[in-house]
Order: structure tokens, then sequence, then C-alpha cells
């Protein structure tokens, strides 16, 4: 059981802790915006700062884009090791007109927390942050080792994070390890994320005549590049909802019947979803398999946005030269995103209509992730919740990616628990973007008594 202490003292430091995480979340932190001042620096330097006036020794890494933080306590030579990580970058607020308030000025309603950031990750992150305080103004010191690990290049698909890690390997050597960034199934359903989807993604584009062209004098003439990209992405699905690209779904490790039967106890309402989300009826993926399954154990194909020709107003009657698509690709366990994207990419070279060009870039890749529900760091983190929330946690999948996993899991050799506190309505991404303050506060019990039960030895 945690300390009486350790937990009085973040009852009553509430207050100031949400404080200090405002500071944080008001930094504009995007990775991916050139079109403003780079703040990520500034994120970076804040936690470095932060971190430092909690006894850590602290370093900020350059990479080949965002820099990273790194820091480090050690109580014992002979106590084990924690991990934790987290990002601090957050997504660009667009569109700006959707927000009820300024997405990088915090604003408290009705118990949450609304700002840029606010969950996704910094809110997260921090949770782990107010332990450690409590544990070392409180707990008379940390029970246990910590590496702290912050990103700055997540939201953008981690492009340098696996040399990072290949680099800093020794560095950040553990024995054990947690992510916060993920979700509750439900508000009142405490949750621990045993599985993330990979991802690999892409960007098409069909190049036909050098420009635009009057499409009453030429058409019928040459291929239209927006044609021959609908008509391509139009392949890319069979009548029953799956990838048609050959071999897609060799790999796919097939749901237990015991993960099933879990699954179909969760309070999931399908009506309830669709409604949530501003639909009547849910169509997408594989027929004749239940939501959950699709999103969670499924591989599925995604366009995430499309360009071409005139889009401005009234009309301009043209064949235009180019039309691009970006497509991401949910990959499950045992699909691997090399295997996948040399697949993809022969369908595409295969099936383009003739009279057109066609490129593929790669982008972002991560592989899918299956985590160990029966050791030791898995148990400690279900008790941590339990001890935090009331209840026992239930085992679920998530069908996002979250890419240091699998490189902690491949380069470090440790399972890591997602233990995370977000809720499914919390907006990220999304205009909006929220945290419930009893998440923020219940989550940083949880995080220090997942410190406190690594060192319990009847967990062994």
């Amino acid at each position: 059981m945690l300390p009486e202490k350790v937990r009085e003292y973040l009852d009553s430091h509430r207050e100031k802790h949400l404080e200090k995480l405002i500071e944080l979340v008001r930094i504009p932190s995007i990775a991916n915006d050139t079109s403003e001042p780079d703040r990520c620096m500034e994120a970076a330097t804040w936690l470095a700062e932060h971190l430092k006036g909690l006894g850590l020794d602290v370093e900020i890494l350059p990479t080949k884009g965002k820099p990273n933080v790194l820091a480090s306590l050690e109580v014992s030579a002979d106590a084990p090791t924690l991990l934790i990580y987290g990002h601090y970058d957050v997504q660009p607020a667009d569109p700006l007109e959707l927000w009820r308030t300024d997405p990088f000025d915090p604003q408290v309603r009705d118990g949450r927390l609304y700002a840029r950031g606010a969950n996704d990750d910094k809110g997260q992150l921090f949770t782990h942050l107010m332990a450690i305080e409590a544990w070392v103004k409180a707990g008379g010191g940390v029970p246990l080792n910590l590496k702290v690990f912050v990103e700055g290049e997540e939201e953008i698909g981690s492009p340098n994070l696996e040399e990072f890690v290949e680099r800093y390997r020794e560095r950040l050597s553990a024995d054990f390890a947690v992510i916060s960034d993920s979700a509750f199934f439900a508000k009142d359903v405490p949750s621990i994320t045993y599985s993330l989807r990979g991802l690999s993604y892409f960007q098409v584009d069909v190049h036909g005549p050098s420009a635009d062209i009057h499409s009453g004098l030429h058409g019928g003439g040459p291929t239209n590049p927006i044609n021959a990209l609908a008509k391509l992405i139009a392949a890319m699905h069979d009548e029953r909802g799956r990838v048609a690209i050959p071999g897609f779904y060799d790999d796919v490790l097939e749901l237990a019947p015991d993960e099933r039967k879990a699954w179909d106890a969760l309070p999931f309402d399908e009506s309830q979803y669709a409604e949530s989300i501003g639909l009547e009826e849910l169509h997408g993926g594989e027929r004749g398999l239940p939501v959950l399954e699709r999103q969670w154990a499924r591989p599925t194909l995604d366009c995430n946005g499309i360009v071409g020709g005139y889009t401005g107003k009234g009309a301009k009657t043209i064949i235009p030269s180019s039309a691009s698509v970006k497509i991401s690709m949910r990959l499950v366990p045992d699909q691997d995103p090399e295997k996948i994207n040399d697949a993809f990419e022969k369908f595409v070279q295969d099936t383009t209509p003739s009279g057109v060009r066609v490129r593929t870039h790669r982008h972002a890749a991560a592989r899918p992730v299956l985590l160990d529900t029966a050791g030791k760091p898995m148990r400690a983190g279900r008790n941590a919740v339990l001890e935090a929330f009331g209840k026992e946690p239930v085992m679920i999948r998530c069908g996002a990616s979250v890419p240091v996993t699998e490189l902690i899991q491949r380069l470090l050799g440790l399972d890591a628990v997602l233990m995370g506190f977000g809720l499914p309505d919390d907006n990220l991404h999304s205009p909006n973007e929220k945290f419930d303050l009893s998440q923020l506060y219940n989550g940083a019990v949880a995080a220090a008594a997942f410190m406190n039960n690594l060192g319990d030895k009847c967990l062994e």
C-alpha cells in the first residue's frame, strides 16, 4: 500500500500541481509547425528545470529534429530502476475556430483542464512528476531508481526515436518501464492497455499532364490523375471491407477466444459509440466482425487526406496535372511494417491505371506491440490502478500506435506497462482537448503506488 504521507501530499498539493501543469501546457510545443517560432526547446527546458528541482540529474539531448529530455535519479545500487516515458510535443490546434477558448490558454471548466496537450501527453506525463515530488518531499525518497525520458517528436511519428534509443541504450536501460499515453475504456472503467497496433504511412502522388489543362479541349484524351487516383483507392478494399493488397493478412495473429470473451463483457454499446462520433451506423472495416475486434485486433487501411485539381470557389474546368493521397495502415501482431510497405508499393504500381505516373513516399512506420500481461510490472500496474481508482482495471487493446513501446520492447528488452489515464471523450488531436482533473489527481496516486509496488517482493 502507498504510504499515507505520500497520498496526503498529493491531496494537499493539487492546486500547486495544477498551476505547474498549466505552465507547461501553455507552451505551444508543436513539433511539425514551421509557420511559428519553434517552441519545442522551451518545453524541453521547462521540463529539465522542473526535473532538476525534484533532485534528478537532467540533460537536454539533441536529435536530428526536436530535442529530448533525459533525467535520472539513483537512490541505491541495489534498487531496481524504472524508466518513465512521455512526450512534450503536441498536435497542431487547427481548426482554431472550433475551440471554445484559446488552445494554449489553458482553462479549467467543470472539473476539466481544456488546452492542447492537457491530456496528450503533458497531463499524463505530469502524473509521474507529481508522484516523484510526493515521494521526495513526503515519502522519505523515491523507493527505486528512476530514469525519465521525454521525447519531442511523438506526434510526427518519432522519426529520430530509434536512432536515439540505440545511441543511448545504456543510459535508458532499466528493469521496468511505464508509459502513460493511453486511456481508460470508460470513465468508471479503469483500464490497462496490453497491445497496440502498428503503423505504415504513405503518400501516393499521381502525375498526368505537365500542367493543368482545359477539360473541354482535352477531355477524352489524357488520363485524369484524380480519376486514376480514385480508381486506385477504390481497389484497395474488396466488397467485404477487407484490404485487397495481396498478402496483407498473411501474418495476422488471430484473436484468442478468452480475449474475445473478455471484450464481450465490456460495457460497450455500438449505437451509443456511433452517436458519440456523429454517426448512425458503423460500417468501416471487415464485415461481420464486432467493432472492438475491428479496431483493436484487425489491420486497416484508411485514406487520411486527398488533394488534387481546383478546390477554390466557383468552377474551373480543368484536367489537373496531379493528385495525391495520404494513407495510413494500422497493423496488428505479428505483421511486419517493412513487408506491408513492400506489398503496398507493389500493389500501387500494379493497380494504377495507365496514362499516368505514380510515386509512393514512405513516411512513419511502427511495429505492433503485444505485451506480457502476467509479469511483475503488469501486476504492479494493476494493483496501483486498483489502489488509486478503487476498481480492478480491465485489460484492453488499443488501435493506435505509441512507437516507443515497441522500441523499448525490442531494443531495451522491456515490456512497458501502458498505464494511461485519459478518457475516450478527451478530444485527442481535436479541438477542445481536455483532461479530467480527477484522472490527473488519481493518476498521480497510481503512479506513486506503481513505484511502491515495483519494490514489493510479494509480487515476484
